[in-house]
């Protein structure tokens, strides 16, 4: 099978030095320093390492890989991950890199008819942090430099068995590494999964496949049809019958992303392995005219099998010495773009919550809190997110045409307020979840270090903090 080489980041994509100048948490460093030992290089892996390195403790990162690098694809920063991003100091080179869009367009398949529409110039005022559109390997880019200070980085270092009460981890070579907590960030064929779970989480067929392209975009500038596309950077989706595209800008436009979800044909579930463009032009030859010719600029794709995943009762093994974070927990389709938000949203909580380990009779109780403040959160975009698969993949017929006019209603609707004519309506429970006001505050305004400043305050406090706590929770263990 034959895959792609990862893609070197943009060069405005660096965050070298940054993390040694940002300052978390108030400040406050964990009394206690745990040597946390992490499994897994990919975005949340990385964003672990960066913010329990911040919140004092010593951690060595593992990855079986021999190099770093991420695909060529693009990612959505949404504003519940951007604003992480700027308080860890990356801002400015997100802007340098990252495309703000402004709305999301959903077209009919076969006619580019648009049939919804929602604005997302407000995004940084409505929800406190902008949108943004990036390349996955500038994004993991960012996130390796700001967690390199504060890691000791293990390349080629596979882990093949996990002992959670010592806590240590075997590798690959014979080498038996010791710790005081194992965090398994090892995606969704994680090998931590099955020690803390006893068993594999079983994954399930979606019967959608994914093809990945990237087109250069002075090659849409060229043509009036499809120039468009980049002058006004939106995110744009075409829904068609078990088949659907999205589309938007990337490295400050000079490049234009595309995914196309279609029928399973026989693929494998990896961001790497390489499809058929000439097959994908083919699974999309119904579609309107501009698709045909943007595909017609494709030479290369990736192809990934989605696979759908329940989510998990727990994160945590009952030593209280390993836990899950990211797809090793809560693995995401792409159809609402959280999948990276969650892993890092992950990561910021747990590193708050051990900033404040004073003692390690307090460590079972953080570690509580963390699963119990991310798994709904989880649990609930994970929802999402298939709901979005069977919205978007309709055959034509009376339920597509009631969930087209139901978005047209959301999109006149959008547009009177945008012209001043009319306040804001929740649209609660509309077909186009962009324009659910509901939902996105629910998702784009979440803070993830507020739920766990929120939850010290008003939990951890009174039932963990201060020295007079230590006795009554190490009589209980």
């Amino acid at each position: 099978m034959a895959t792609h080489e990862p893609v070197a980041a943009h060069r405005a994509a660096s965050a070298e030095g940054i993390s040694l100048h940002t300052r978390l948490y108030d400040g406050r460093k964990a009394a206690h320093r745990l040597h946390v030992l992490v499994v897994g290089c990919g975005m949340g892996g990385l964003a672990a390492a960066h913010c329990l390195g911040q919140a004092g403790h010593k951690v060595t990162l593992f990855e079986s890989a021999s190099a770093i690098g991420e695909v060529g694809a693009g990612i959505q920063v949404t504003p519940n991950v951007s604003r992480l991003l700027r308080r860890w100091g990356v801002g400015d080179a997100l802007e340098s890199v990252a495309v703000r869009p402004d709305a999301i367009v959903l077209r009919k398949y076969n006619t580019g008819e648009r049939v919804a529409y929602t604005s997302w110039a407000d995004m940084e005022r409505r929800y406190g942090s902008p949108y943004y559109h990036i390349h996955r390997a500038d994004l993991h880019k960012l996130l390796f430099d700001l967690a390199v200070p504060f890691m000791d980085l293990r390349l080629k270092s596979t882990v093949v068995s996990v002992d959670p009460d010592a806590p240590s981890i075997t590798l690959a070579t014979g080498e038996v590494v010791h710790g005081d907590l194992i965090v398994g960030a090892d995606g969704v064929k994680s090998t931590i999964q099955r020690v803390v779970l006893g068993h594999t989480n079983p994954a399930e067929p979606t019967g959608d496949a994914v093809y990945r392209a990237i087109i250069p975009s002075h090659l849409l500038l060229k043509d009036p049809e499809l120039k468009g596309f980049v002058d006004i950077p939106e995110m744009t989706g075409w829904m068609g019958p078990g088949r659907h595209i999205m589309a938007y800008n990337i490295r400050a436009k000079k490049e234009f992303n595309i995914v196309l979800a279609h029928p399973d044909d026989g693929s494998v579930e990896s961001w790497t392995a390489e499809g058929s463009a000439d097959k994908m032009r083919a699974d999309f030859a119904d579609f309107e005219p501009r698709i045909r010719k943007l595909l017609g600029f494709v030479n290369s794709t990736l192809k990934w099998r989605l696979m759908d995943r329940q989510p998990l009762n727990k994160w945590i093994h009952p030593s209280y010495k390993v836990i899950l974070l990211g797809d090793a927990c809560h693995p995401m389709l792409p159809y609402r773009a959280q999948g990276a938000a969650m892993a890092i949203e992950d990561a910021a909580v747990l590193g708050n919550l051990l900033s404040r380990l004073q003692h390690p009779a307090q460590l079972r109780g953080l570690l509580q809190a963390y699963e119990d403040l991310r798994l709904p959160r989880t649990a609930e975009t994970q929802r999402q997110s298939r709901l979005n698969q069977k919205i978007f993949h309709l055959p034509d017929g009376p339920e597509q045409e009631a969930r087209d006019a139901q978005m047209r209603a959301a999109m006149e609707i959008e547009f009177k307020v945008l012209r001043g004519e009319r306040g804001e309506d929740a649209l609660e429970g509309s077909p186009n979840q962009w324009a659910d006001r509901k939902k996105n505050e629910a998702q784009f305004a979440y803070d993830a270090d507020t739920e766990a400043e929120r939850w010290w305050r008003e939990v951890g406090e009174r039932s963990l903090g201060g020295t007079d706590k230590f006795e009554a929770v190490l009589s209980k263990l």
